[in-house]
């Protein structure tokens, strides 16, 4: 008999575990049931890889709901329209922002949902049975997944230039350069004093050349002043000169002109005066000519060079 009181017993316990065990199940329930929720349309205008129905959907990494459903857009193939239950009582207003995320690197996305910028921005509810639409961002993820066949074929193009650059050949060649570029480093090594050397005389020949450009500089200044000064006061006196010998000739001419009849009278008289007038004249030439060539050459006459002659074919 008291045996099969235990037995009474531990199964009256284990009813009553089991019911209070449903008890708090269906409390749980009418407590989830009892929470609100609001719906919003999430539209996406790229592939969303690894996003499905359940999904997460998080706002600024805080889990307010999942993803109740997946479409394509009917206006427009490439858009995709997610359908998210979420909290009502999530900050949910017109300037949030939605893009698609990695859950992982399992390869599962969500939708993250962000806060915007737009101070002036209200709260974003359905009204009147319509639901919000939200328009996602571009995910970078997503991209760099679309992009990401271009990526490995420039990858595998690289490396095959690579792999091109450096061949057998290539290599042999840049060696053989080294080298060389060695070889001729060691020659210019081993000849270094005879180039320091090459390299004073060179600086030694330019300060000769320095010298002479100098004393160059001095003789030209020297022929200068010569040329200012002295050139100048002789062409002066060669000038009055000629003004003295041109008075002269036209005296001679007056003494002729007045002795006309006394030079036709006499042989004699002309004799005497006709080589003394061929004197004169070639006296007035040559002054004539040292003239011009004070005033063409003064340098070439003063310093007794030779003006340059042309050559005649």
């Amino acid at each position: 008999m008291e045996t099969r009181a235990h037995h009474v017993l531990i199964g009256l316990f284990t009813l009553l575990v089991v019911g209070a065990a449903l008890l708090f199940a269906l409390w749980l329930g009418k407590a989830g049931s009892d929470k609100q929720y609001d719906v919003y349309d999430i539209v996406f205008e790229e592939a969303v890889s690894g996003l499905s129905r359940g999904g997460t959907v998080e706002f600024n990494g805080i889990k307010i709901g999942e993803v109740t459903g997946l479409r394509l857009d009917p206006q427009d193939p490439r858009r995709v329209i997610a359908r998210v239950r979420v909290d009502s009582e999530a900050p949910i207003r017109s300037d949030t922002q939605a893009r698609l995320a990695s859950a992982g690197i399992t390869g599962i996305s969500m939708i993250r949902l962000s806060s915007g910028k737009d101070p002036a921005s209200t709260p974003l509810r359905p009204d009147n049975g319509e639901v919000p639409v939200i328009v996602a961002s571009p995910s970078p993820l997503s991209r760099l997944l679309a992009d990401g066949e271009d990526v490995i074929l420039n990858v595998n193009e690289l490396l095959m230039q690579a792999r091109a650059l450096f061949s057998k050949d290539n290599v042999d060649s840049i060696g053989r350069t080294l080298q060389h570029f060695e070889q001729a480093t060691a020659s210019i090594a081993a000849q270094r004093d005879e180039i320091a050397t090459a390299l004073r005389q060179v600086a030694l020949a330019g300060e000769q050349a320095n010298k002479a450009m100098l004393e160059a500089t001095r003789t030209m200044a020297s022929a200068n002043r010569l040329i200012d000064g002295q050139g100048a006061q002789t062409l002066e006196s060669a000038r009055r000169s000629m003004a003295a010998f041109e008075r002269a000739m036209q005296t001679v001419d007056h003494l002729v002109s007045d002795n006309r009849g006394q030079l036709d009278s006499g042989m004699h008289g002309l004799a005497e005066v006709g080589p003394v007038l061929a004197e004169l004249r070639g006296t007035l030439a040559s002054l004539r000519t040292i003239t011009r060539q004070l005033e063409d050459r003064p340098a070439d006459y003063l310093l007794g060079r030779e003006p340059t002659r042309e050559f005649q074919p």
